[in-house]
């Protein structure tokens, strides 16, 4: 899933690169830390507000400076927790089967139970 964000502010951030995004409860990019250099842009004060912090990889940037005005649109891919699950579950199944199937080649679980013999006195 993509989100591209409006900041008011020259944010720039090399693509590919892990940012965590803290948003003002209305929708507002507050602050934006580029994790991998370790560097914090921040648009105003965060201490005093209630934020939202989520985390994402950066697939596109565009600092664009005109004036006075500076803006950076950053294009930023993430996947929930949902997905992110569901996809470590399909894989789980998948090596369950694999492994099935490689010990039902080597003869394994697949095998009939041998006769036993009728016994007499």
């Amino acid at each position: 899933m993509q989100r591209t964000l409006v900041i008011a502010a020259s944010a720039p951030v090399p693509r590919g690169n892990h940012v965590e995004i803290a948003q003002a409860v209305d929708g507002t990019v507050i602050a934006v830390r580029d994790l991998d250099r370790g560097i914090q842009y921040e648009v105003r004060d965060v201490t005093r507000e209630r934020l939202d912090v989520w985390r994402a990889v950066v697939r596109d940037c565009r600092v664009t400076e005109s004036g006075r005005d500076q803006r950076t649109t950053l294009v930023v891919g993430f996947s929930d927790a949902v997905s992110a699950a569901e996809e470590a579950l399909s894989e789980a199944d998948a090596a369950a089967a694999a492994a099935k199937a490689e010990s039902d080649r080597w003869g394994g679980a697949g095998r009939a139970p041998a006769e036993v013999p009728e016994r007499f006195w």
